[in-house]
This record gives structure tokens, C-alpha cells and sequence, in this order.
């Protein structure tokens, strides 16, 4: 009897929040999952040991993302038949400090877009053409933001990062439609989590970030979910039969 096929499974951002909560929660039987972060989580080095779990952490900066991506392309091209199902997971964003975009530091402009939208271009293009001998059982899920459909003043940077990545999970989807057995991409907002984030957001100076209140009010009303529990609701997502049939998703209508 021949053994049966890993599902692939990659995940940017995963050393931290709510990537390493959706790393965890991967660590299966039959998973490989690869991390794709600036460092290595030991949290989650720790599980997978503990669990006997396929884990690779990957070490590349996705504010110059090229690197990273051609790793991953060059990795697929050598994985012919590893795999019985692929997911990307494009979670990996960074929120400039709080403001308008004068007042941040042109690098700090540089590096939002670059992670949270260039890398997951980069990404999902190399992971298309890795795995595009597997058909329909590829995932591209791009985690956005309310923010991506609804500007605010104060973060221009994010939410043109989590905009681009919405008409880009649309005009993919659109290219994927067209295959005899595309790939299912949605991009998807993930509600309101307690993360590192939300913290630099109540951080922000309020007379340059007018919606500064409405953060500190989450936290202080107990709006903010856990990662672990956002986590939780991504996945199910994710494994929904119909994943793919709404591109632009909010985890909040399911």
C-alpha cells in the first residue's frame, strides 16, 4: 500500500498572533506546515515536537519579499507529487504608526506595502505555479481587513495594503475561473483580534488618528477576540465546501 500524501500548508506571519495560532492548530497528522516569518516561533517549535508534527519555519523578512517568494518557487519545483492538497495562507501585515502618511517615515510606507501586499503577490504567484499539477486542490486564502473596504483616516498605508489585496484575490480568482481546475482564492477579514496590532493602534497619538477611541474601546469593552479563537474561526472557514465561491469574505457572515 503506498503512503499517503501530506496537505501542504503555508502560512505567513506565523512567529506571532494570529499566524502562529493558525500554525498551531495545523500541527495534524498528514500536515506539513511551513511558517514564513522574520523569525522562528519556539512556541510553536515546541508543539510540533510534542505532537510529532511536520513543521518547517521558514526565516525570511517579507519587507524584501523576492527572496522569500523564490525560495518557495524553487522549493515546489523539486515537491512533484509530495502532495495531495496545497493552501497558501497569506497572513503577514504591518501597520504603520498611526497617522497621516507624512508623518510616518517613508521606510516604515515601504515596509507596510511590501509585506502586506507585495509579498502576498509574490507568494501566491510562486505558489500557482508550484503547484498548479494539483488542480482544484489549492487554497489561496489572503487574510484582509474591514480596513481594506472601509478607509479610515489615520492608516492610509494599511488599508491601501488590505485594498490591493482584495482586488487582487478578485482579479486572481477571475484568472483561476478560467482553468479547468483553478484554484479557490477568497480574501477574508478576520474580525477584531487582541493582537500586537490592535495595541500600536491605542498606541497612536489621537490628533493624528481620529478613530483612536473606537480602538481603545474595544479592548476596554471586550470586543477583541483571542488569536486563538480567531484562528479557529479562519480555519472553519477554510474548510468550508463552498470556499472560494465569495472571494471577498468577513469571517464575521459565516
Amino acid at each position: 500500500m503506498s503512503e499517503q500524501k501530506q496537505q501542504l500548508f503555508i502560512i505567513t506571519g506565523a512567529s506571532r498572533g494570529m499566524g502562529e495560532a493558525i500554525a498551531r492548530q495545523l500541527l495534524k497528522p498528514g500536515h506539513l506546515v511551513i511558517g514564513i516569518s522574520r523569525q522562528q516561533s519556539a512556541r510553536l517549535a515546541a508543539e510540533a515536537q510534542a505532537r510529532s508534527a511536520a513543521l518547517e519555519q521558514w526565516e525570511y523578512d517579507l519587507a524584501q519579499p523576492l527572496a522569500a517568494a523564490q525560495a518557495l518557487q524553487a522549493w515546489l519545483g523539486i515537491q512533484a507529487g509530495a502532495f495531495s492538497a496545497a493552501t497558501l495562507i497569506n497572513n503577514a501585515g504591518v501597520v504603520a504608526r498611526p497617522g497621516p502618511v507624512e508623518a510616518a517615515s517613508l521606510e516604515d510606507l515601504s515596509n507596510a506595502i511590501r509585506v502586506g501586499l507585495e509579498a502576498t503577490l509574490l507568494l501566491s504567484s510562486a505558489f500557482l505555479r508550484g503547484t498548479a499539477g494539483l488542480g482544484a486542490a489549492r487554497k489561496i486564502l489572503n487574510i484582509s481587513s474591514g480596513l481594506g473596504r472601509r478607509a479610515m483616516a489615520g492608516s492610509a498605508s494599511y488599508c491601501a495594503a488590505k485594498a490591493g489585496m482584495d482586488n487582487l484575490s478578485a482579479a486572481m480568482a477571475l484568472d483561476e475561473a478560467t482553468k479547468p481546475a483553478g484554484a479557490s482564492i477568497v480574501s477574508l477579514a478576520p474580525g477584531i483580534i487582541d493582537t500586537d496590532m490592535q495595541s500600536a493602534l491605542r498606541a497612536g497619538d489621537p490628533s493624528g488618528f481620529p478613530d483612536h477611541g473606537v480602538f481603545v474601546n474595544f479592548k476596554a469593552s471586550g470586543q477583541l477576540m483571542s488569536p486563538e479563537d480567531a484562528a479557529a474561526k479562519v480555519l472553519r472557514y477554510l474548510a468550508r465546501p463552498d470556499f472560494g465561491q465569495t472571494v471577498l469574505a468577513d469571517v464575521r457572515d459565516s
